[in-house]
């Protein structure tokens, strides 16, 4: 996708071509990161040399490469600038790839940018890093600390930029670095948040091309999987919501004591909501531990500054109970927005506790051995509610797809997931089992070429 008039040297392809490996087949250079993702077909384009680029010619190139390969869901972009993002707007990049992201149906994997060498002070992510609709990807050393590398967020001093974390390498030895391969000269030993992101793209791939499941819901996974039940950063902004398991497996596998389920649908009018989880009760309580993680990808406008994104999804998930004659849902997080009655929440506290206008909602019990099983109302049913707000009083409101993914940890460790099946079919629900080995079947099978005599 380069000019002809602009000369290419080797160096100009080693970059792209290491990271393009990795998506390809990177546990073959590196055994420890093996994930059962299998091998994927990229569809690499050449965007830039190694050298400075122009901003405007660079994001022209990418909205014209999605709208050409409407196929192609995700996509991998290793690439950012050296300086920091400013503090009270979104960079061009960032609010092109949500413009994208929105418009054409696809997601993004972006790598979380490093500092330039030697620099040791702490510095702020660069854009495109601070895309929101985008999965953004910092590099952990394989002890799961930060990388001497690592930038950080928030974008807008409260989204939580990067998202999650993956190992990228860092260090002298070669240990300590990701195995590629990058020329005809086999491999080369290489560390930053470019290599980490591929790693990332490869689990969000098998997701969405081989699971069968929406960007939605495969971005709401991976960051329910890094963040699990006790998320990882602190105040540093710097590993997101954690660091992602190594294996595909733990993600789309459960232990036998939790029952992880998925939600999926659109938002047609101010609330969506079920009133008809059937969590199983035993002595008249419920003894689980929850947790349950949000993803959407709202339309945004740079224009607005702080307040980028246009709709805001509020989260409302725990026991329902019936009183007065009306539902009630007690959230496990005790939100009150949006509820009848007085409820007096400042601004302040609905972004910071319940990360009003952030278009990732992550609910999260703490699992302690001290904790106690909830009373169960009437027959044991909980609710889920998701309340639409939209920012913009004449914006038309879309139909904006969401997927949310729902974790419940027995506290006795007790497998409830036959028991949990049977009361949703005895519901009404249609309950589809997530089968790993039948999606692989279905996907290999779709992806044979036959020769017809």
């Amino acid at each position: 996708m380069i000019d002809e008039s602009i000369p290419l040297q080797p160096a100009d392809y080693y970059h792209g071509t290491a990271v393009t490996s990795i998506i390809v087949d990177g546990p073959r250079g590196n055994p420890e990161l093996e994930d059962h993702c299998g091998r994927f077909r990229v569809r690499h384009f050449g965007v830039a040399t190694q050298g400075p680029s122009s901003s405007f010619t660079l994001l022209r190139k990418i909205r014209s490469i999605v709208a050409n390969n409407r196929d192609i869901k995700v996509w991998n972009l290793s690439l950012g600038s050296p300086l920091e993002i400013k503090e009270s707007s979104i960079s061009p990049e960032g609010a092109e790839l949500d413009r994208i992201q929105n418009e054409f149906d696809v997601i993004f994997i972006v790598a979380g940018t490093n500092k330039p060498r030697p620099t040791s002070q702490r510095m702020k992510i660069g854009s495109p890093a601070d895309s929101l609709n985008a999965l953004v990807v910092n590099s952990v050393t394989f002890d799961e600390r930060p990388a001497s590398y690592t930038r950080v967020g928030p974008v807008l001093s409260f989204f939580y930029k990067p998202d999650v974390s993956y190992y990228g390498g860092d260090g002298s030895l070669p240990e300590q670095k990701i195995v590629v391969c990058r020329d005809a000269l086999g491999a080369s030993y290489v560390s930053g948040t470019s290599f980490a992101a591929p790693w990332i793209t490869r689990k969000v791939a098998f997701l969405i091309y081989i699971m069968g499941l929406s960007k939605e819901v495969a971005k709401a996974l991976i960051i329910d999987a890094a963040a699990g039940w006790n998320s990882k950063d602190d105040l540093s902004h710097s590993i997101g919501y954690g660091v992602v398991p190594r294996d595909i497996n733990n993600i789309i596998h459960t232990p036998d004591n939790e029952i992880r389920f998925i939600l999926t649908g659109t938002t047609d009018s101010y609330e969506t909501y079920t009133y008809n989880l059937p969590v199983p009760v035993v002595n008249n309580n419920h003894p689980f531990y929850a947790r349950a993680t949000l993803a959407y990808f709202p339309q945004c406008n740079r224009n607005q500054g702080v307040d980028y994104t246009n709709t805001e999804m509020d989260i409302h998930f725990g026991r329902l109970e019936i009183k007065d004659g009306k539902a009630n849902i007690h959230p496990l997080d005790n939100n009150k927005q949006g509820e009848e009655g007085r409820h007096i929440i400042y601004e302040a506290t609905a972004r910071n506790e319940y990360r009003k206008w952030d278009n990732i909602k992550h609910l999260c019990e703490k699992v302690s051995p001290r904790g106690r099983p909830r009373k169960a109302y009437g027959r044991g049913l909980w609710g889920l509610s998701i309340k639409t707000k939209e920012r913009l009083t004449n914006h038309t409101r879309d139909r904006l797809p969401f997927g949310v993914v729902i974790t419940l940890k027995e506290m006795n460790g007790v497998n409830r997931i036959d028991e949990f099946m049977k009361l949703c079919m005895a519901r009404g629900w249609l309950v589809n089992s997530l089968d790993v080995q039948n999606q692989l079947d279905i996907y290999v099978r779709a992806e044979e070429d036959l020769s017809l005599e």
